[in-house]
């Protein structure tokens, strides 16, 4: 069946947000006095929700700490875009504005918050392209549960043979897999190409131009 939905991850794959997140990680840990986490252990929690990225990073906390370090975060992320503008990977822009052009509905999935992504998608230039967006707070499952794709299938009126979902990481090939859907994993993120083959990748891309080529096929 052909592809007519693109389902997108955004952070490590249409958005550079590392530094962002990692900062405001080691940021909120310095400000609650937790254990010092290194840049590559908090880089590993991206793409899961807020909540658990510190479950994985603090097993031992209880649920209210967790809630405390969760708010705190939005709160410095939020500050920190004053100086901190995460930017579009290269070719993004022209990509999905093509892919717009040529027909295609595009969507986002993604473990941040709904609003962040409304902001984010709005300051890179990307907005009129996406014709729906999925937040952790607009499901109950969030990635690697196919919940996100399966809304986003139901509200956009597709079947999961004509959906393709693009992410960085495990998490989001494992979401669209789950969904019955085609999968694409880009290798300019937060994942390894080993691990997006691992969790059953129908695709890798080490360049987002290349999804042209993978949709006309």
């Amino acid at each position: 069946m052909s592809i007519g939905l693109i389902i997108f991850d955004f952070d490590g794959t249409l958005g550079d947000t590392r530094r962002n997140i990692v900062k405001t990680m080691q940021m909120t840990i310095e400000e609650l006095h937790l254990p010092n986490r290194k840049e590559e252990e908090c880089a590993s929690t991206i793409g899961l929700p807020l909540a658990v990225c510190f479950e994985t990073l603090f097993p031992d906390l209880q649920k209210e700490e967790v809630q405390r370090c969760a708010d705190t975060y939005r709160r410095i992320f939020a500050e920190n875009l004053q100086s901190m503008t995460p930017q579009p990977f290269p070719g993004v822009v022209q990509t999905m504005k093509e892919l717009k052009r040529q027909g295609y509905t595009l969507t986002i999935a993604s473990s941040r918050s709904h609003v962040s992504l409304v902001e984010l998608t709005q300051n890179m230039g990307i907005a009129d392209c996406i014709s729906y967006l999925i937040g952790a707070d607009d499901v109950e499952k969030a990635k690697p549960n196919p919940e996100p794709v399966l809304h986003t299938l139901k509200v956009m009126d597709f079947e999961a043979n004509n959906a393709l979902v693009v992410g960085d990481m495990a998490v989001d090939i494992l979401m669209g897999v789950r969904a019955g859907a085609m999968t694409c994993g880009v290798t300019w993120g937060n994942g390894s190409q080993e691990e997006l083959e691992k969790a059953g990748a129908t695709y890798i891309i080490h360049q987002i131009e290349e999804i042209l080529e993978i949709v006309k096929n």
